[in-house]
């Protein structure tokens, strides 16, 4: 196993992106329902300001919790903007953090993604559990 090899080498660089003034929660939900993502950065230009999960859009959207997400209805996701329900100032890793670190990172945590920044504050990628199991896998 690579004992230093940085999160740049398996993190997911082709990202979905929400706008924070121009992105809507209904939008952000069907971002993450059409490409099977659970996490999606809200930006502010090239700069991260936030990130919502589909785990905070099951929270606002009572059917969901009863298997008829498609019955709930729109104006519960119209009441609420962008900023209100993501999770401001995330904890971000750069592209050169040890794949370990951020492993470490997330199982502290209560969260199973963390985007990835420049020093300058531009994301530039994501990285999930679900993309350091995949390398855990590779390496046997």
């Amino acid at each position: 196993m690579k004992r230093r090899e940085p999160v740049s080498h398996i993190m997911t660089k082709e990202l979905k992106t929400l706008n924070v003034h121009d992105g809507s929660l209904f939008e952000a939900k069907e971002t993450m329902e059409q490409n099977s993502i659970r996490h999606l950065p809200v930006v502010e230009g090239e700069k991260l300001v936030g990130i919502l999960s589909l785990t905070d859009i099951h929270r606002i959207s009572f059917g969901a919790n009863y298997g008829q997400e498609a019955t709930v209805d729109r104006s519960i996701f119209d009441s609420l903007s962008v900023p209100q329900v993501m999770h401001h100032d995330p904890k971000t890793v750069t592209p050169e953090t040890p794949i370990k670190e951020v492993a470490e990172l997330l199982s502290r945590e209560e969260f199973h993604a963390v985007p990835v920044v420049s020093g300058d504050g531009n994301l530039e990628g994501i990285v999930s559990t679900t993309d350091l199991m995949k390398y855990l896998l590779e390496q046997y």
